[in-house]
């Protein structure tokens, strides 16, 4: 027969265990239902017929899973846009219904040689920059920019392969021809193609330090060129 004392012992102590098991099935229910942080501030990307995929798609690699930006995609239709190599990425706004958003990004391409004249991207752009925060370009998409008059008394750089024509649109920036990225007041423009990777890892670092750029490289194995003047390509300016 077990002695009363050590009965009671072992009643208490199946007690105390199973309320402490209680308590941690509620708290991992609890971890399950929850939600996420809803992100406050957005970060769009435009897109247009033949946009150039490293242009938006490096970028996003590293914008994505910021903790209070979302990324989304922002066209003059909404729906599936075809890039320069093929590949369709899905807009999921349009021009007309598009809400404010915090930063925009205008990548490059092919297609930046006709969307110059579509005077409904340069529309967008402009109505969107009179509320954002950070306007920001990569490659050609600087030539977007400078039709639209952003970059008017600005510093800026663009693709060095394509400078002639880039910078060709608007004589009233101030053309940088050494330069991975240049930043003018909340005016970013980046070089080519994969100098936007290196830029958006800038913007990460501006907005929430160098430790989160790091850990992003670092994540993607990415080796980040974080001098914005280093600029290898710089010497191809005279022969475009």
């Amino acid at each position: 027969m077990i002695p009363m004392i050590k009965l009671l012992s072992i009643v208490v102590g199946m007690a105390l265990a199973a309320s402490a098991g209680s308590a941690l099935a509620q708290d991992a229910t609890a971890g399950q239902n929850a939600s996420p942080k809803e992100k406050t501030k957005t970060i769009a990307v435009v897109l247009y017929d033949k946009f150039e995929t490293l242009d938006v798609f490096g970028p996003v690699q590293m914008w994505g899973r910021l903790p209070d930006h979302k990324v989304v995609f922002v066209a003059e239709n909404a729906g599936p846009v075809h890039s320069s190599q093929g590949p369709e990425a899905v807009a999921t706004y349009s021009f007309d219904n598009a809400p404010q958003f915090d930063i925009v990004m205008v990548p490059g391409g092919g297609g930046a040689r006709q969307e110059v004249n579509n005077p409904k991207i340069l529309d967008f752009i402009r109505r969107q920059d009179k509320g954002t925060d950070l306007t920001i370009s990569v490659c050609t998409g600087a030539a977007l920019l400078a039709k639209a008059g952003l970059l008017n008394d600005r510093k800026a750089t663009t693709n060095k392969l394509a400078w002639k024509w880039a910078t060709g649109q608007s004589d009233k920036v101030e053309w940088v021809g050494h330069a991975r990225w240049v930043e003018d007041g909340k005016y970013i423009t980046s070089s080519g193609v994969s100098a936007g990777t290196d830029m958006a890892l800038a913007v990460v670092e501006k907005i929430y330090g160098r430790e989160a750029a790091d850990r992003r490289a670092k994540g993607a194995e990415y080796v980040w060129s974080d001098d914005p003047n280093n600029d290898p390509f710089a010497v191809e300016i005279a022969n475009n």
